[in-house]
C-alpha cells in the first residue's frame, strides 16, 4: 500500500517550489490548504505539525517535513530517478548544495525582510520600516545579479547546465516574489528568459492552474 503524501501549502507561498517538484516527479500526492485568512497556520492543530507556524509542511506516513529547502531536497533523494539532484559526492552535487542553500539562506530570507520590515524596526516606527524595505530591496537586486551571472557561467537553460533540479523551481518561486519591485527579476535579460523557460513547463502550468495563481505570474 503505498504512503501518502501530502503537501500543506497556500498559493502562491513558500510551499510553490515543493509544489512543483512534486508535479514534476509524478507521483500521487495530495494538496491541503492553510487557509492563512483565517491564521489557520498558527492554529494549535497546524502547530502541532510546524511549531513555526510557517507553510509549507510535508507529510509522508509518519514523517512530518518543514523547511522549503528540507523538502525539495527530501523530495529529490527519494525521487533519484526524477534526476532532480546531480549525483551524490561530485563536484555538480557540491554546487548544487551551495546553491540550494543561497536560495533559502540568502535570497529568500533577504526577501522575508522585504515584505516584513515591520519585524526589524520598534512597533509603530513606520518610516524605520520604509528604510529596512528600501534596504532590502537594494540587496535583493544585487542577488538577482547573482542569479543572472550564473546563467551566464552555466550557460543554461536551468540554473545548474543543462540539468533541471529542485533549484529551478526554488529560484523561480523567489524571482515571481520579486514581479512587484521597481525592478523585478524579469527584467534581467537571462533571468527574464529562464523564467518562461520556467512558465513553459508542464509542471509549473499545473502547479498555476491548481494554485489559481493571477498575473503577472512573474
Amino acid at each position: 500500500m503505498a504512503t501518502t503524501k501530502q503537501l500543506f501549502y497556500y498559493p502562491g507561498n513558500a510551499s510553490m517550489a515543493p509544489h512543483i517538484v512534486l508535479e514534476e516527479i509524478g507521483k500521487a500526492f495530495e494538496l491541503v490548504k492553510v487557509e492563512r485568512e483565517v491564521n489557520a497556520h498558527k492554529s494549535a492543530e497546524y502547530l502541532r505539525l510546524n511549531p513555526n507556524g510557517l507553510i509549507p509542511v510535508y507529510v509522508e506516513g509518519s514523517m512530518v517535513l518543514y523547511e522549503t529547502a528540507a523538502i525539495c531536497l527530501h523530495l529529490a533523494d527519494t525521487h533519484p530517478e526524477s534526476g532532480m539532484a546531480p549525483l551524490l559526492a561530485t563536484p555538480e552535487r557540491a554546487a548544487f548544495y551551495k546553491w540550494l542553500m543561497w536560495l533559502s539562506n540568502t535570497l529568500q530570507t533577504a526577501l522575508i525582510v522585504y515584505f516584513y520590515p515591520e519585524r526589524w524596526v520598534d512597533a509603530g516606527n513606520e518610516s524605520g520600516a520604509r528604510q529596512v524595505q528600501a534596504h532590502a530591496e537594494s540587496k535583493i537586486a544585487s542577488l538577482l545579479e547573482q542569479l543572472e551571472a550564473q546563467l551566464q557561467q552555466s550557460e543554461g537553460p536551468w540554473l545548474l547546465g543543462a540539468q533541471y533540479t529542485v533549484l529551478d523551481p526554488y529560484a523561480f518561486m523567489l524571482c515571481r516574489w520579486t514581479r512587484g519591485f521597481a525592478k523585478p527579476a524579469r527584467t534581467w535579460p537571462l533571468l527574464g528568459a529562464y523564467l518562461q523557460r520556467m512558465l513553459a513547463r508542464p509542471a509549473v502550468q499545473r502547479m498555476i492552474a491548481t494554485e489559481g495563481l493571477a498575473e503577472p505570474l512573474v
